[in-house]
């Protein structure tokens, strides 16, 4: 975006230590606290972010260019999560144990203290209701660090959650890498949990094993689409554009890497081609959140340019003021190429011709990301192979987005550790307590012969 909207001082990384050590001071209280009354601040807070649904929309379009619509659409669903959440969090139980007659073992939740989540700019909103709710659910006080790009989403999202909770509960810390290199070291910090690269993912990790923090770590993704024969081209060509196009290729889980039989990869390039040229004209697209990310997606198409691949529609970038990149899609790629080696997180469909469908699976799983994959078949017995080989954590047959309400993902390789969303995330946010409960013998009697020894 090249439009001013506001202009702030950057903090100290000093900013940051205050942050933790007011949420430390917090987090007892909040940690005794019922864990109904937690859910029903979760409650109250996702009822004001629909009501600031339209205003939240506008900012996170005026920091991130978001399109209006999809902005909206991730604050109604982080108002869900918050919900879900607030209907999870006193469910959240432990186990008993099956010990002795005469005694009680138990195993109980207890969260886990002070919780640092640094949040992304793809989806700002509805990325970190989910942290953020899991972590208060849960008894966790919270500092918030929303990606330096959309600092006022971040700061008005922490707003309305932070007035339902008590004082330094919930705090916000704007800043960039300093900032968030400052929380992630503090010694005070239970927890780390981050959604963005897997640059970034690697420093906390490393931060994390210095000073003991648990580390929730959602990074880079690379994912591949497998598109096999006897399905409908023209569905495959329309699913591929919304995980390569969606949001202008910057979501976690879109499409980066495409595999084809060669047996239908003609047929298939036309209509993705078509699909392609539908944007923005026909069918809305983002730009790129700004041209520093330009410049990178650009990058990836270019070394593809050069190591032979073609270019059959976008890979130029257009004339005037803004980010926008067109929507490309790429030909001839091969697996040493940047764009299906590497995350371009950008509207680009970078197409991998091959033999057949175990080729696709070969190479589609010769990857050092794991977090999603999508499989597009009619084949029960390739789906089910698929699934099974693919080492990500998130497989989808036959639809590049969606899923259960209560889905987790456990990324792995590269792409992080640890369940993000769920009921597993409450787990992850909290710590179990053994309890042994066993009855003192009874106090004896000075004089008194004990019962056992009477005759």
């Amino acid at each position: 975006m090249t439009d001013l909207i506001e202009r702030r001082p950057v903090p100290g990384v000093s900013d940051a230590g205050d942050a933790v050590v007011a949420a430390r001071r917090a987090f007892p209280a909040w940690a005794r606290t019922p864990a109904t009354e937690r859910a029903a601040a979760l409650h109250a807070a996702a009822a004001e972010l629909r009501e600031r649904a339209g205003e939240l929309a506008q900012l996170n379009h005026q920091e991130t260019g978001k399109l209006l619509d999809e902005a909206e659409g991730g604050v109604l669903a982080g108002a869900a999560t918050l919900d879900q959440y607030a209907e999870l969090g006193p469910v959240h139980r432990g186990r008993s144990l099956l010990g002795d007659w005469g005694a009680t073992d138990v195993m109980v939740p207890e969260p886990r203290g002070v919780v640092v989540a640094l949040t992304p700019w793809n989806d700002p909103v509805a990325v970190a209701c989910g942290l953020l709710g899991a972590a208060l659910a849960t008894g966790n006080a919270v500092v918030h660090k929303p990606s330096e790009r959309c600092p006022l989403v971040g700061q008005r999202l922490t707003e309305v959650i932070g007035r339902k909770v008590p004082a330094d509960v919930l705090r916000w810390v704007p800043g960039d890498g300093r900032v968030g290199a400052r929380l992630v070291a503090h010694p005070e910090v239970d927890v780390i949990a981050h959604v963005g690269s897997t640059t970034t993912g690697r420093s906390i990790a490393a931060a994390a094993a210095a000073t003991g923090a648990k580390a929730l770590l959602e990074n880079g993704g690379n994912d591949p689409l497998i598109v096999d024969t006897g399905v409908d081209l023209a569905w495959a060509a329309e699913q591929a554009a919304i995980g390569a196009f969606t949001n202008a290729g910057q979501i976690c889980v879109s499409v980066e890497r495409i595999y084809v039989p060669r047996e239908i990869a003609p047929d298939f390039l036309e209509a993705l081609v078509g699909q392609a040229r539908l944007r923005p004209d026909r069918v809305p697209m983002a730009p790129l959140v700004d041209r520093r990310q330009r410049d990178h997606v650009h990058e990836h198409v270019v070394d593809a340019r050069h190591g032979g691949a073609k270019v059959l529609t976008g890979g130029q970038i257009p004339d005037g003021p803004g980010a926008f990149y067109p929507a490309t899609v790429l030909t001839g790629c091969t697996p040493t190429m940047r764009v299906l080696r590497e995350e371009t997180f950008g509207p680009v469909a970078p197409v991998r011709v091959v033999a057949d469908f175990d080729q696709a699976l070969l190479e589609a799983s010769d990857d050092r990301y794991g977090l999603a994959a999508t499989v597009l078949t009619n084949s029960m017995e390739h789906a089910q192979r698929a699934w099974r080989r693919l080492p990500v954590g998130t497989v989808k047959i036959n639809g590049v987005f969606g899923g259960a309400p209560g889905g987790a993902a456990q990324p792995r390789g590269a792409s992080g550790e640890g369940f993000g969303y769920g009921p597993e995330l409450l787990d992850e946010m909290t710590r179990m307590k053994v309890v042994h409960l066993a009855p003192a013998p009874a106090a004896r009697i000075p004089g008194q012969v004990p019962r056992e020894s009477r005759p």
